[in-house]
């Protein structure tokens, strides 16, 4: 189209007549070029073009609208929005109906939208991260053939039981942040689940689990006169029925029974650590840069989580006939505090680099580890 300025334009308006004679190339230069750009007296199929000139240039279009007219345009947009009082067909397009007509509704949908984005990245996070410890129990016990250090059951019982509300809970936390403020995500690069929250995730938060669980397992091992250096390439004669005079580190003979039981209570103990660092790691879950002394514990969600999983950890330990149906036996509790004192590892190590983010952004710490 002739006459058109070249460079940056503060501002334009661009009618029907003017875009049919535009040639694509034209229009997508107009959207990259214009910081105020009006259409005005559009076609139906005018309105579809301006939608998929914009989605060439890479934007995320919304469009909205309530008459016929605007049905092509919202079905093709990546957003349609339709006012509850529009035409029938238009609302079937739309993926969002305004039932009160009023446009600061999308305001408040993108803030919500947001938020819920925020707290399924915590719910990830956090679900996640008892992952390290399952799966590096099974790994160490087939490559330096060690009694198993968690069982099949005690797994299902953290993932299906202990882990499973206090996840749930993450989802009512409220915004730490002016959500509207923040610059909209990249869908292209910024995903629900990208390299960053998997390295918090499995390898900062999920390796003190593992570390916890694994001291707890070794003392009590420890403690029934199985010395690390014992335990190693032993899991053969360990699972055994026609071994019953197998000895431990001070020539102690132990049955299959004997060691079954001291299996499961092993087992305990590491499940009861996990779940204790667990309650840490969901606090810190909470927010990404803030301190837990900001956050006050205002989710009563999460709140009863941390008690319902508590005593659900109790309940499937010390229940009579654990042994039998969970594979688990009770615990003394001394063998308790390898918990609390790994619980207490992981608040300080976040702690420690949730404050690195706030006084450095964009240091390697905030780049590398803010999900």
């Amino acid at each position: 189209m002739a006459g058109l300025p070249s460079g940056e334009m503060p501002s334009a308006v661009v009618n029907g007549e003017d875009l049919e004679q535009m040639t694509p190339d034209i229009l997508d230069d107009i959207l990259l070029h214009s910081h105020e750009l009006i259409f005005a007296r559009m076609k139906p199929e005018q309105k579809l073009q301006i939608v998929e000139s914009c989605q060439r240039l890479g934007a995320v279009v919304t469009v909205t609208g309530d008459g016929i007219n605007d049905a092509a345009a919202i079905r093709r947009a990546d957003v349609g929005i339709a006012m509850g009082g529009g035409a029938a067909y238009t609302t079937k397009c739309a993926d969002i109906i305004l039932l009160d007509d009023n446009f600061s509704s999308i305001v408040s949908g993108i803030e919500e939208g947001r938020l819920m984005y925020d707290n399924l990245k915590k719910c990830l996070l956090y679900a996640l991260s008892s992952n390290v410890p399952e799966i590096a129990a099974f790994l160490l016990s087939m490559v330096a053939q060690i009694p198993l250090p968690l069982g099949i059951l005690a797994i299902l019982c953290i993932d299906l039981g202990t882990d499973l509300l206090p996840a749930i809970s993450l989802a009512f936390e409220e915004a730490e942040e002016n959500l509207m403020k923040r610059q909209p995500r990249n869908p292209e690069t910024d995903h629900l689940l990208n390299e960053k929250l998997l390295f918090l995730s499995y390898g900062q938060l999920g390796l003190i689990q593992a570390a916890s669980g694994f001291f707890t397992y070794f003392v009590i091992m420890a403690e029934n006169g199985f010395w690390p250096d014992r335990l190693l390439g032993i899991r053969n004669e360990w699972d055994s029925r026609a071994i019953n005079d197998l000895t431990d580190s001070y020539y102690q003979e132990w049955t299959y029974e004997d060691r079954k039981l001291l299996e499961y209570t092993c087992q305990a103990g590491f499940l009861f650590s996990v779940v204790i660092v667990q309650w840490a790691c969901v606090v810190q879950a909470r927010s990404r840069r803030l301190s837990v002394l900001q956050r006050p514990l205002n989710n009563w969600v999460l709140n009863f989580s941390l008690i319902f999983e508590t005593f659900l950890a109790f309940l499937i330990i010390y229940v009579p006939g654990s042994s039998q149906g969970l594979q688990l036996a009770p615990l003394s509790p001394l063998w308790w505090l390898p918990g609390f004192a790994f619980s207490l590892v992981l608040i300080i190590y976040e702690e420690l680099r949730k404050a690195i983010s706030r006084k450095h952004p964009g240091a390697w710490v905030d780049r590398e580890t803010q999900y």
